[in-house]
């Protein structure tokens, strides 16, 4: 610890001790329960939190009466995100007392009214499922042309119950006419496949009834921290989207994770809305392996091998993942609103064999693809995939000089293309690339450039560090494309911007990448409160610290790295991306720093790669097709009704099945097996490689690119170590 650390660290314990050693008590009752007791351990552990949080994060927010009220909002919003149990004069009771929220968590760590809420939205539970199986249907009430307002977060909340039960029968409308279309698609598939017609175990209101009450019974038996954890993560969320506490349980399951040793179905999951959304595929997991599983798809139940499913929607994502993990070798089934098919989306139920990530798929590897030229000489292109940046940091401490990593993994591929025979052009493809190590990602830039500055970091106090590549070696000169997408995060973005900057290659891809340019750190909130005698189990805060910015000084928060060519793709119709996440850092830009240009006159050579390229797309059939059916989702995506006809929801579902398979067709995903790989076609690929094959004529065709010279900035910094 540094001293201004430990300064900062004395400070927050002074603001800390003054305020939580002598408070009271408070308990709420809970329908049917024991009371839920306030404890002083939570009071302890809601006033660290918030002392931390307003002090330590990078964006300073202040003890105002604003804030306080954006808690109350954000609290609600975590408990009804869709404004689907609580009335407009329930909201108005709770707002007259807003003001105090704010103080009384930095004052005293007082949670009582998150109690009183959470008390009152049980209740406003119970009465939903008592109406849920007081409600009869007939055939003519799924034949009318009524709409249902599915996303109601923009709307105002219900005066009544009156209006609140009339906005529950269409949600019970709506979630039938989900599982009818559900059992039918179900019955078309065992017509195509010659199967003999089995029978629902159940009716679509009996299992809807049950979902109901395993969801309310789910709720009813939060543990106290755990609902302690929902509202401090409701005040977390006013910072930034990647800051939270983690409760004990759910720090465990955090480590588990970053350790890689959780045994589940190997993605990267998330809570938004009320669902739990896909984040990010892991490499060699047993989702990735299957292919079925997708960014951007919601998960709305999991059931066990042989059990019913659990309806998860609305449920902590720390409970949704207990759900999922489990013993390797056994089977759990995942009820999904597939992503790319947006709000109308059929639940699709798929069975996954539960088991740790194989790190071999999850490695570098490559391809040398051969293609002619207009004069027919035939050009060698080194493709290499890296999923991310990884690194055995275990045998790297040990002092083991061939750990493991992404850089040795790259350039070993660059050497064994080059024993081949000669290499004309290098394709990096960072697609679907999460990130992972920052020193790899300097490392990895290094194999193409001499020494030099990769990426900057901006701390909370301000204090910037610039992170080097000191390694005067380049393993690859030649012509360099680097594959992203609104995917690549993190260290891709580091990567993909320093060979931007440097004018060493050129970006293909999406619009932009992902955005996140904000680095976190977990801080122990145990090593915290043992300096005041407190010992016990408090779990952690995740907050962010500081902010990732290119060496031209511009952030890569929210804008990500834009390529140089775009094509048209489906990931950029998803809603991902740092830009649509709720209180997102803002981006900026700090001073630049010199560095070098390998290829001054880079910007007149990608205006014509860019023209050719559009030119190709244009004319090509696949695209053609891939933009009409962008656009028929892009027309649809802002919708926020459905209909409640059931055979017109039958249509709807297949058209965006013809559309989803004409995706799958066009981007060659489809093979007879789920779990083979195909990598023999890719429409972008293919794209990529004829605009490599330009890049190599123009390069040659025309001045040969100066050797490298320094544009103006300030002396690069060495980084604090």
């Amino acid at each position: 610890m540094t001293v201004r650390n430990k300064k900062f660290f004395l400070l927050v314990l002074t603001l800390f001790c003054s305020s939580v050693l002598f408070s009271a008590q408070a308990a709420v009752k809970k329908p049917g329960k024991k009371a839920v007791v306030q404890t002083e351990e939570m009071r302890v552990i809601a006033n660290l939190t918030t002392s931390m949080l307003t002090k330590m994060h990078y964006v300073k927010r202040d003890i105002s009466p604003e804030n306080s009220q954006k808690l109350l909002e954000s609290y609600l919003k975590t408990l009804d995100p869709f404004k689907l149990y609580f009335t407009q004069d329930q909201i108005d009771y709770w707002k007259l007392r807003q003001s105090a929220l704010l103080p009384s968590l930095a004052a005293t760590g007082d949670v009582s009214i998150a109690f009183a809420i959470f008390n009152e939205y049980l209740r406003n539970l119970e009465e939903y499922e008592k109406f849920v199986k007081e409600q009869k249907f007939s055939k003519a009430d799924f034949e009318t042309s009524d709409l249902y307002q599915f996303d109601r977060s923009k709307t105002p909340w219900a005066k009544n119950r009156k209006e609140l039960h009339a906005i529950w029968r269409q949600k019970l409308k709506n979630d039938l006419i989900a599982i009818m279309l559900q059992d039918r698609i179900r019955e078309e598939e065992q017509k195509k496949e010659k199967k003999a017609l089995s029978a629902p175990r159940k009716s679509p209101e009996e299992r809807i009834c049950k979902r109901v009450s395993q969801f309310v019974l789910y709720n009813r038996n939060l543990e106290p921290i755990e609902v302690l954890e929902l509202y401090l993560n409701s005040l977390a969320r006013l910072f930034d989207p990647h800051t939270n506490y983690m409760a004990p349980r759910t720090e465990e399951d955090f480590n588990i994770g970053m350790q890689l040793s959780l045994v589940g179905i190997g993605a990267v999951l998330t809570s938004e809305d009320g669902y739990t959304k896909i984040v990010q595929i892991i490499p060699g997991g047993p989702a990735d392996l299957d292919k079925r599983l997708k960014a951007e798809d919601r998960i709305i139940a999991v059931a066990q091998e042989n059990g019913d499913a659990v309806d998860v929607i609305d449920m902590p994502l720390t409970k949704v993942v207990s759900m999922i993990r489990g013993t390797p070798g056994t089977k759990v089934k995942l009820t999904i609103l597939e992503g790319v098919k947006g709000a109308k989306a059929v639940p699709v139920t798929i069975e996954l064999t539960r088991n740790k990530v194989e790190l071999k798929e999850s490695e570098a590897k490559g391809k040398v693809h051969t293609i002619r030229n207009a004069e027919g000489e035939e050009l060698r292109i080194g493709v290499i995939t890296l999923p991310s940046f990884y690194a055995d940091f275990q045998a790297a401490s040990s002092g083991d000089p061939d750990y493991k990593s992404s850089t040795r993994d790259v350039r070993d591929l660059i050497r064994s293309f080059k024993k081949q025979g000669r290499l004309d052009g290098l394709v990096i493809d960072l697609r679907s690339n999460g990130g992972g190590s920052l020193q790899e990602a300097v490392s990895l830039t290094g194999l193409f450039i001499k020494e030099g500055p990769v990426v900057q970091i901006r701390d909370s106090s301000g204090h910037i560090s610039v992170y080097k590549d000191e390694d005067p070696s380049v393993e690859y000169t030649g012509p360099l494309l680097v594959m992203t997408n609104r995917l690549s995060a993190s260290a891709s973005e580091i990567f993909s911007g320093a060979i931007k900057d440097y004018k060493r290659g050129v970006i293909v891809g999406d619009q932009k990448t992902h955005g996140k340019g904000s680095v976190q750190t977990v801080a122990d909130l145990g090593n915290y409160l043992r300096y005041l005698g407190y010992n016990f189990p408090a779990g952690s805060i995740k907050l962010t610290n500081a902010k990732f910015y290119r060496i031209n000084g511009e952030s890569t928060q929210l804008k990500g790295v834009p390529p140089d060519i775009a094509f048209p793709t489906f990931t950029d119709t998803m809603e991902t991306g740092e830009d649509k996440l709720e209180n997102a850092i803002a981006w900026d830009a700090i001073r630049e720093v010199a560095h070098t240009q390998y290829e001054p006159t880079i910007a007149g050579t990608i205006a014509e790669l860019k023209k050719r390229s559009d030119e190709r797309v244009r004319n090509s059939r696949d695209f053609t097709m891939l933009k009409r059916d962008i656009a028929y989702l892009m027309k649809n995506k802002g919708r926020k009704t459905i209909t409640l006809n059931l055979e017109q929801r039958w249509k709807e579902y297949l058209r965006e099945k013809d559309i989803y398979e004409e995706q799958t067709k066009l981007l060659h995903l489809d093979t007879p097996d789920p779990k083979k790989k195909n990598d023999k076609k890719d429409l972008y690929l293919e794209e990529t490689l004829n605009i490599m094959k330009d890049y190599i004529a123009i390069r040659k065709g025309g001045p040969r690119p100066q050797a490298g010279r320094a544009i103006a900035g300030h002396q690069p910094v060495k980084p604090e170590r």
